[in-house]
């Protein structure tokens, strides 16, 4: 059993020369749209007042 050389194995530090020379251009421009939002207070005391508890 071999062992690759150091240079080819994982190091502490990650590798970024890929991201440094990533074309940011490439992207897509979006929108984020949130499907499952957080209840607000109100909704909450609403939820509180209808189940009795």
């Amino acid at each position: 059993n071999i062992l690759p050389p150091v240079s080819a194995t994982m190091s502490d530090k990650p590798d970024i020369s890929e991201v440094t020379s990533f074309d940011k251009s490439k992207l897509k421009k979006t929108e984020t749209q949130e499907k499952n939002p957080l209840p607000t207070k109100e909704s909450k005391e609403k939820e509180k007042k209808n189940t009795g508890n």
